[in-house]
């Protein structure tokens, strides 16, 4: 996040004028950036639920959004920081990432592996709720919380 744009160019292989061209401000890179991430997360739903049965998709994809929360942690400063141009971001990842959750909870219903009627955005926000930076940040600890609240959302057979 607060990387110098020359780092960024170098680091892209580029020179500083192209990544000013293709991004005249920070916020235009932060947002490029950010909304790549999300829809790499919500392109993974259907590669889990081609590869995977549907509770273990659903689980498996779980942890992919954990994945992504951890790692975009600076970009939550971002959105929360008040600068409007970050305003369309969060309506931005609720769009792509909501279907996807809803299409691999439907499924994994479907099979029985999970009860019914669980609402994708009350998901999301758990999740991310559990990602919380806490027990010196260990991305494992999220982890470990993400797959708890998988398992209250098996059937018991």
């Amino acid at each position: 996040m607060d990387a110098p744009v020359r780092q960024i160019a170098e680091k892209a292989g580029v020179g500083i004028g192209t990544v000013y061209r293709h991004f005249p401000k920070r916020s235009d890179l932060i947002m490029a950036v950010f909304r790549r991430e999300v829809d790499a997360c919500a392109d993974a739903a259907a590669f889990v639920a081609a590869e995977h049965q549907p509770g273990e998709a659903l689980a498996r994809w779980m942890q992919r959004y954990v994945d992504f929360i951890s790692a975009k942690r600076g970009l939550a400063t971002a959105l929360h920081s008040g600068d409007p141009a970050y305003d369309s971001l969060p309506a931005y990842l609720q769009k792509q990432l909501r279907p996807a959750l809803q299409t691999l909870l439907e499924r994994a219903a479907a099979a029985g592996e999970v009860r019914t009627g669980v609402d994708p955005d009350d998901l999301l926000r758990a999740a991310a709720s559990l990602c919380a930076p806490t027990h010196g940040g260990d991305p494992a600890h999220a982890r470990r919380m993400v797959a708890l609240l998988m398992d209250g959302l098996r059937l018991n057979r």
